[in-house]
């Protein structure tokens, strides 16, 4: 626990094969409107998160780019995130999607952090497609590392096929204590794929959960926070959302407690399985 001790909002994560390294703490914009966007990003920076997250799907990527923009930090000093979604239909057309994203994000000469595979909903086919467009973009230096997203164990095997880059450096998926996602976890952990956190705070839906309100009272910490902390303990990097400026600062108040194993013990013991997703688990066949 003594690592776990030393978390600050400026802890950041090795990414596997790379000098880059990512914030353990990210800001997620999933239905943050175009109009509220950039304020939402700019509040953030400003309470010290260095991450963002969107995706095409979001329709906000140049929201978040113009917020950097904004911010009057440097751009080197932020990680920013986005995902395809769907294949274009043919490699060169997944690449210009993917590079499309890029500049919307950082103009015609930039770069994102990171870059990832929203889903493989698509298919084999779609995801060795959209896989190829992302690493022919590494290699162009548009892009610095590339992950994955809700995807299972079989999906991420399947990829060594072709892959020139494997294993992925990151898989977002949905992670909280009612859905921990143990398998898809204990595989990235052992391939040291960064496990991103999406829907950490379960979209509130569990605010008044008995066993977490009484933890919260016990800290004196909001129920968000003692779940965004859970996040950080179990090694992963949560991505929470909001777009109410005191949330936002508050989700990043989470360096001065600290969670006991028992609390730990407690917060894992809520876990549903795949029933306690509010989003999706993965299929790891």
């Amino acid at each position: 626990m003594s690592s776990l001790q030393k978390l600050s909002l400026t802890s950041t994560a090795p990414i596997l094969n790379s000098s880059y390294t990512m914030p353990r703490l990210g800001f997620g914009i999933y239905q943050s409107p175009p109009a509220v966007c950039v304020n939402s990003c700019l509040t953030a920076l400003k309470a010290g998160y260095r991450h963002i997250d969107s995706a095409q799907f979001y329709a906000n990527e140049r929201e978040m780019g113009d917020a950097v923009a904004k911010s009057g930090i440097p751009r080197s000093d932020i990680f920013l995130t986005t995902k395809i979604l769907s294949a274009g239909g043919s490699p060169e057309r997944s690449y210009e999607k993917c590079r499309e994203s890029v500049e919307k994000i950082d103009g015609k000469d930039g770069y994102v952090d990171l870059f990832l595979i929203h889903s493989p909903s698509g298919g084999p086919k779609a995801v060795q497609e959209m896989w190829q467009a992302l690493e022919r973009l590494v290699d162009e230096g548009k892009v610095r590392n590339i992950g994955v997203s809700n995807f299972g164990i079989g999906h991420t095997e399947r990829m060594k096929e072709y892959a020139k880059i494997w294993p992925p450096r990151v898989n977002q998926i949905e992670l909280h204590p009612w859905n921990q996602q143990r398998d898809i976890v204990s595989y990235c952990h052992s391939h040291n794929i960064i496990i991103q956190a999406y829907a950490p705070l379960v979209r509130n839906m569990k605010a008044h959960d008995e066993t977490l309100v009484s933890l919260s009272k016990k800290h004196s910490k909001t129920p968000g926070r003692v779940l965004i902390r859970y996040c950080l303990q179990k090694g992963w990097v949560p991505l929470p959302k909001s777009d109410t400026p005191e949330r936002i600062e508050a989700n990043a108040d989470v360096y001065g407690f600290e969670l006991d194993e028992g609390d730990m013990e407690t917060l894992d013991a809520l876990d549903q399985g795949e029933r306690g997703a509010i989003v999706q688990a993965v299929k790891n066949d």
